[in-house]
């Protein structure tokens, strides 16, 4: 038998086989078989995570990425898949031990390409007849090829030395590193490098290095630490393209989350900002202050987009450019609209304004006056629609959360990600209907059915409750598998990070719903002020009031179970939460009234004035804030704050409470976990510290992950189920 169909085998039915050519053990899709219907943190980590996907030009194929995980190996593999666009014929079209990623459609949808070990592949859509099309000595983060496939344009990396200055050429062994300004690391990394677009030309021969289209800058395009290939787009007649760049160092870079759309002629080489006119000048800026009353946030100056504009998309009859757009500098947070830029009138118009939460992805649809884009709207993430009239109309609807969206079958169709609390990621076809909210939708993908048919999961349930302020909150509860009405269970306080993240059907392999569920808790994670799906003066409200509404909405919301779900057990109540949910904890542990016998805070602000410069993108600090805690003339707002900091509570601490931080992040450092645990051991309290050297404000590797499950639920079983 060949042997890629033998190790396709061994690779879907989980098996381990070497390689002996790269000496690499490949990683494929488990059919393990659970010991119970309860989900483990093994299963789990067994679970296939579909990752991006492409229709092809005529809409008949799929291709999509999935990613596999090893706990034993503590490492993830990545393949590539194929399908008809109905679901059926699915096939592994990657055999090889290397990750395979990022496939694309090429030669109208003749051949694929891909990444494979830093370089651009191509094969035929059956998997057949593999060519490497790169061979770059700096290697390939990220790739599109231009409409008529003359050119490519390659994320690259390169040197930056711009606040950590490069050490000098006798001492190679110098692990020192001389810092000069801000941005010197961001997110997990040092910057000692940063991703740059390089525009390569496609021959019969492959591809060559490219040109840096940003020769000499020391701007990232896409920008850290997230941004990927979304952050650029070509053209349709193949002569321009459009990229997104925060074009600040240091300081600047550190206090703004200004990033603009630029246009780039491939053969004049020369570029336009199409968000701020020819000179402008940024007013002044206090990097110490909110902008929120600044200069640069002012009225006249909000036409100038200061704010977040990202991830630009040309319409298919060549006339706009669409991006998302977030109005004011310094506020990550802000309503991220769908801009509509027209390239002849340089004319920029919001089509989203009617409806008041996020655009969270977009594509266009082929007649190039309708645009589809993703928004949170009470907890849930559905499809909607939007003419240039900006005439909005929801498309699906339920308790599910979409995660992206494209065309398929030449637009009459929709090709989506979906997941939600009691499922993973999975592909669907959705065909829209000119009646609100009728939307068809199909599944084609299973990639975890397998699991989910062993599995028994809880059921979800929403409430409404009523806030101190007389409003109401949205707060979901998610139910034990096997519930019995007539028991009562221990039950979690949900809290949610962000701190403007919605408490929507999402799906995680660690803040799992369906994990917490089937150890035996009722869950209760209410959608507090300060997260968007409820309007903008519902999801604005948190900033510069931390420790206020959005506090008493969790003792509402928890109060509310207690009070009136006679399953919940109210002397057996935990806290948990990471990131702002992490803070959270920390403040209600000193807030709480004794209702809670435990707490749980990964990743969370414990010392407000250390975290104000700690943290490394001060924009944060300054909105949510509003001074730095030195300033002399600090607002009211940024006087609560300080003075309203955990740290400040730690007297009034009676509760066990477990710290759990990776040294890695630099959003929110490790002594922030430090503080608190330490605080904990010397008051006495039971505290436990689980640190992680490797991990960053998430926990990614395999063994780790099951290391944080266990811990996890060791602790709440140690205190909630005695």
């Amino acid at each position: 038998m060949n042997k890629a169909i033998i190790l396709a085998a061994a690779m879907t039915l989980g098996c381990i086989q070497t390689n002996a050519q790269d000496n690499m053990t490949p990683i494929g899709k488990s059919n393990i078989t659970l010991k119970s219907d309860l989900m483990t943190p093994e299963a789990l980590w067994a679970m296939g995570r579909i990752a991006s996907s492409q229709a092809s030009p005529d809409g008949k194929k799929i291709v999509y990425q999935v990613g596999y995980y090893s706990v034993k190996e503590n490492k993830s593999h990545h393949v590539l898949y194929i399908m008809d666009s109905d679901g059926k014929n699915n096939t592994l079209l990657t055999t090889t031990a290397k990750n395979e990623t990022d496939a694309a459609w090429i030669a109208g949808g003749k051949r694929i390409a891909f990444i494979s070990d830093g370089q651009i592949w191509s094969m035929n859509p059956d998997g057949t007849d593999r060519k490497q099309l790169s061979n770059d000595k700096t290697g390939i983060d990220g790739y599109m090829f231009s409409p008529d496939e003359k050119h490519v344009v390659l994320i690259k990396q390169i040197p930056y030395h711009e606040s950590i200055k490069e050490n000098p050429s006798d001492l190679p062994k110098a692990t020192g590193r001389l810092i000069t300004d801000l941005n010197y690391r961001h997110w997990d990394e040092y910057v000692e490098s940063i991703p740059h677009p390089f525009v390569a030309n496609v021959t019969a021969e492959g591809i060559d290095a490219g040109i840096d289209i940003m020769k000499g800058e020391p701007y990232e395009c896409p920008v850290k630490p997230f941004g990927g290939i979304e952050q650029i787009a070509w053209s349709t007649d193949s002569k321009s393209i459009a990229y997104t760049s925060r074009k600040k160092t240091g300081v600047e870079y550190a206090i703004s989350t200004d990033t603009d759309i630029y246009l780039y002629n491939i053969d004049t080489k020369t570029t336009v900002n199409l968000c701020k006119p020819e000179g402008y000048k940024e007013p002044a800026i206090d990097p110490t202050k909110s902008m929120k009353d600044q200069a640069v946030n002012a009225e006249d100056n909000l036409k100038n987009n200061p704010g977040y504009d990202t991830n630009p998309s040309f319409s298919p009859d060549g006339q706009y450019i669409a991006w998302q757009s977030m109005p004011r500098n310094g506020y990550e947070s802000d309503r991220n609209r769908l801009c509509v830029y027209n390239i002849a009138t340089g004319e920029k118009s919001y089509v989203t304004e009617s409806f008041d939460s996020n655009v969270d992805g977009f594509c266009w649809a082929e007649d190039s006056k309708t645009l589809y884009f993703l928004s949170v709207w009470h907890g849930c993430e559905n499809i909607y629609k939007t003419n240039l009239k900006g005439e909005v109309m929801q498309l699906t609807d339920g308790w599910y959360d979409y995660g992206s969206v494209q065309l398929l079958n030449n637009g009459k169709k929709l090709l989506a990600e979906r997941h939600s609390m009691s499922q993973g990621a999975e592909l669907y076809v959705v065909t829209p209907s000119k009646k609100e909210k009728e939307a068809k939708v199909e599944q084609i993908t299973f990639e975890n059915k397998h699991l989910y048919d062993q599995m028994t999961f809880g059921k979800i349930q929403q409430r409404w409750v009523k806030t101190t302020d007389g409003k109401d909150m949205l707060t979901w509860i998610i139910l034990p598998p096997h519930f019995d009405a007539n028991k009562k269970y221990p039950t979690l306080l949900f809290c949610e990070g962000g701190p403007q993240s919605p408490v929507s059907q999402f799906w995680s392999y660690r803040w799992n719903m369906q994990i917490m569920a089937a150890n035996g808790y009722v869950i209760v994670a209410p959608n507090r002020h300060g997260l968007p799906g409820f309007g903008s003066e519902w999801n604005e409200q948190i900033s510069g009031d931390w420790t206020g509404q959005c506090m008493n909405d969790y003792l509402s919301a928890i109060d509310d179970a207690c009070e009136n779900l006679p399953f919940v057990d109210k002397d057996r109540l935990g806290a948990v939460g990471a990131s702002f949910g992490g803070f959270s904890v920390y403040y209600l542990a000193g807030h709480h009234d004794k209702r809670f016998k435990c707490f749980i805070a990964h990743d969370g602000a414990f010392n407000l004035e250390s975290m104000y410069t700690d943290t490394e993108e001060a924009w944060f600090s300054n909105w949510e804030y509003e001074d730095a805690f030195w300033n002399k003339d600090l607002s009211a707002n940024a006087k609560k704050t300080y003075e309203n900091s955990p740290h400040r509570f730690v007297d009034k601490w009676d509760t066990p409470i477990l710290c759990i931080h990776g040294e890695k992040d630099y959003r929110i450092n490790a002594n922030q976990g430090f503080g608190a645990f330490n605080a904990a051991r010397m008051r006495g309290i039971p505290a436990e510290l689980l640190l992680f050297p490797d991990e960053n404000h998430w926990v990614l590797k395999p063994q780790n992950g099951i290391l944080w499950q266990r811990t996890y639920f060791n602790w709440l079983d140690k205190w909630l189920k005695k």
